[in-house]
């Protein structure tokens, strides 16, 4: 038996000229939390809808644990999705919603009422049953419509964006929740969105999407360490970013120039001297060092600035450093009861390895 349940083998949509999905292929290893990451209208809410059968692909093949199922039905399918708009039933108790696609298939009320009652157990909200959806609290209401889903016992579940329309207190708790959720019943997830940290948090792997073209597939860590291209790197975490031409090659490094900055960084066969290139260095990456230091030869990379602004947010903190000639940097510090923040004002030094950068053609 196989342990991909969800395989797109080279599918494309168009809609008129417009390419909304082109060549792409995925594979979701079965129990996993697969998501679909990218911009608005980079193709990944149509991809979606291929699996589910709400849209049929132009060319490629639809696979689900195993089976193609290309011209299947969206009812014939063993999936279920969850939209930003849950649809829950006003009229009808929490119970009755999850209970609902039961009671459509026949299902005894007995056997309906026991499993209702084990999946809200599941999905946090035992002795809720009896409430309405608009006595329940946002995240109350998306894990009403998940467990209306998961009691059909899908192979797979589809989530559109779900926590799209929950503050963000709410999405934070959330995503720790659907995880867990995921974890303990073992359906296979595949979740879509365009928050880069929702995708990081909760998923084994994702898939960057951008512009119809499926960029890179890793898991979390792999896609923050080593992306595929510029976009990759951009768009998943948090960068300082910085282009301009290779001028030249200095002790195995590659020289980007900024003007008036040059910035040293790792070279690869796909830099060439004289090419346009991005530069990318996380705020993590960088040490902020006082001005009264003086150069450390640690690092390849060392220019003086002042703080602009310090941005506190608990342990860590987001010091902004003008280096000068409009160029702005931010420096991610980890506060210590040892280690004052620096304040406005202050000078002080940055630097940063070469090969802790990033750099791609452009």
């Amino acid at each position: 038996m196989t342990d991909i349940d969800v395989e797109l083998v080279n599918i494309t949509k168009k809609f008129g000229e417009l390419v909304a999905v082109d060549d792409v292929s995925i594979q979701v290893t079965r129990g996993s939390f697969f998501s679909i990451l990218g911009p608005s209208g980079c193709g990944k809410t149509t991809t979606l809808k291929m699996i589910s059968g709400f849209e049929e692909p132009d060319n490629g093949d639809v696979f689900i644990g195993g089976e193609r199922v290309n011209g299947v039905p969206p009812n014939h399918r063993r999936v279920n999705m969850v939209f930003q708009q849950l649809a829950l039933f006003p009229l009808m108790t929490v119970s009755a919603n999850v209970g609902f696609g039961l009671k459509m298939s026949g299902v005894p009320k007995a056997d309906r009422q026991a499993r209702v009652e084990e999946m809200l157990e599941k999905v946090d909200l035992p002795g809720l049953g009896d409430r309405k959806p608009d006595q329940l609290s946002g995240g109350q209401q998306q894990r009403v419509a998940i467990a209306r889903c998961l009691i059909l016992d899908p192979t797979v579940l589809l989530l559109d964006e779900p926590l799209g329309a929950l503050d963000l207190k709410l999405r934070d708790q959330m995503k720790i929740q659907l995880k867990r959720l995921q974890h303990e019943v073992g359906t296979t997830f595949i979740y879509i969105t365009h928050d880069q940290s929702e995708a990081l948090v909760m998923s084994d792997e994702v898939a960057v999407m951008n512009e119809g073209h499926l960029l890179q597939i890793g898991a979390p860590d792999e896609l923050y360490s080593n992306p595929a291209d510029y976009f990759v790197a951009s768009f998943v975490g948090e960068s300082n970013a910085f282009e301009g031409p290779i001028t030249h090659l200095e002790n195995g490094h590659a020289v980007l120039s900024a003007d008036p900055f040059d910035f040293k960084s790792p070279t690869h066969p796909d830099i060439r001297v004289g090419e346009n290139c991005r530069l990318f260095i996380r705020p993590e990456r960088i040490r902020l060092m006082s001005s009264d230091a003086g150069s450390d030869p640690l690092y390849d990379n060392q220019f003086p600035g002042e703080i602009q602004d310090v941005v506190f947010d608990g342990a860590v903190a987001r010091a902004f450093v003008d280096l000068g000639h409009n160029t702005v940097i931010t420096v991610l510090v980890t506060r210590t009861s040892d280690t004052p923040l620096p304040v406005e004002g202050e000078a002080v030094l940055v630097g940063w390895n070469a090969l802790d950068a990033l750099c791609f053609p452009e």
